[in-house]
């Protein structure tokens, strides 16, 4: 390995250990708890801003940063509706879902799942839907926890050329640490940081790449070749089916913020309504920017790159321009945005996927006088099923792409 993947593999083992660090510091700090309400809503104590940016992070993995930038490079303005559709959904969620949710859940015998308060809420005597819920997000999660360890191995593998197999454990070793110690606490810290790393590298890419440009002496990396319609947001040129489709498509998007358990649990964990509305302030305008300059990342780097990267590699423009204009440590450290994306999904899948078999299937079903210390054990023990069975799903030979992943789930 030569130095200056050595440097940056020191800023990717630096970030490693500070999520690590925090899923210690959250084990020892709650040895004295034994509930799973506080393993599992954090006690309904999070403040405005862990609360947004957790609910925003554990949103936005990698894809934030490989897949839609990619999609933008390579066919134009025309993609940029699902941003718009996330936006638009974010905001909605977050003025008419969370200070609702979170109110109603108190009150529903303060219910700590999605399927716990649909029950309570609606005095249903009957688990069943408690066991369907459950059954439900855990398949669903798996999935979508695989296409996050995918990331982590395409990541590992496109800067160092490591093998993807042996990124996607580490990985997924390194997330079970931190879920399985630190539990809600935990995750929601580390997706604070992780929210914020993400950015501050979309924010600081595209600036540096348009200060390298206006130099007089500036040649693009290859010809800058722009198809047609690229910079029209109607991607046919025209208000056509084709046109419709696609912004009917990006709308649709937005939908998932309204039944994403992930999210919906950071609603209900934030510890009173004036940090509510400092949550939703906060939450909305993080996503603004996020999806905002992943987009300009996208456009910057047409000018910049211009058509070296081929369709197979589109995902590779971010690190593709950052690898160019940044010393190695620094590069690692913005770098490792796209790890800390891919993490943050996938801690707060592992986590709800985790209450929802404990909470919904294994108290009402098989232990239904289950004590608290029991319940925090087994809630830890199905984290750790979990991250293993998404691991072999990732690591599958048949395994499909990031995107496809994620459409199934």
């Amino acid at each position: 390995m030569v130095n200056k993947e050595l440097m940056e593999m020191m800023a990717f083992i630096v970030y490693l250990c500070l999520v690590l660090g925090i899923g210690i510091f959250f084990f020892v700090k709650g040895r004295k708890e034994t509930g799973d309400k506080a393993y599992f809503l954090g006690g309904r104590q999070m403040n405005g801003w862990v609360a947004a940016l957790s609910a925003g992070a554990s949103d936005m993995s990698a894809w934030v940063l490989m897949g839609l930038p990619g999609s933008i490079y390579l066919w134009g303005m025309g993609q940029i509706w699902i941003s718009v559709g996330l936006l638009i959904g974010t905001v909605l969620a977050w003025v008419l879902v969370a200070p609702r949710l979170r109110r109603m859940s108190i009150l529903a015998d303060d219910a700590i799942t999605i399927p716990q308060f649909l029950t309570k809420r609606f005095r249903t005597e009957h688990p069943a839907l408690q066991v369907v819920c459950s059954v439900i997000f855990c398949v669903a999660y798996c999935i979508y926890s695989a296409s996050s360890i995918v990331a982590c191995g395409n990541l590992f593998n496109k800067v160092f050329g490591m093998p993807g197999q042996y990124a996607m454990i580490g990985a997924t070793i390194i997330i079970l640490v931190y879920t399985f110690m630190g539990g809600f606490n935990a995750v929601c810290w580390t997706d604070f940081f992780q929210g914020l790393l993400m950015l501050m590298a979309l924010m600081t890419a595209p600036v540096v790449a348009l200060a390298v440009m206006s130099k007089p002496d500036f040649a693009p990396v290859a010809e800058v070749v722009t198809p047609d319609n690229y910079y029209n947001l109607l991607s046919s040129g025209k208000l056509d089916w084709a046109s419709v489709k696609d912004i009917l498509s990006g709308f649709g998007w937005g939908l998932g913020y309204f039944g994403m358990p992930h999210i919906l649990v950071r609603y209900m964990s934030i510890k009173s309504e004036k940090e509510m509305k400092k949550s939703r302030i906060i939450g909305s305008f993080w996503t603004f920017l996020i999806l905002g300059m992943a987009s300009v990342v996208a456009l910057v780097a047409h000018q910049y790159l211009g058509s070296s990267l081929s369709a197979d590699d589109r995902s590779l423009v971010f690190i593709t321009m950052v690898r160019s204009l940044f010393p190695p440590l620094l590069a690692g450290i913005l770098l490792s945005a796209i790890l800390a994306a891919s993490m943050s999904t996938a801690d707060s899948q592992l986590l709800a996927s985790s209450s929802a078999f404990s909470s919904d299937f294994y108290k009402p079903v098989i232990r239904k006088n289950a004590s608290d210390k029991e319940m925090l054990w087994v809630g830890r023990g199905v984290v750790a099923l979990i991250a293993i069975i998404a691991l072999f799903i990732a690591m599958s030979p048949g395994c499909a792409g990031i995107m496809a992943l994620v459409e199934c789930a």
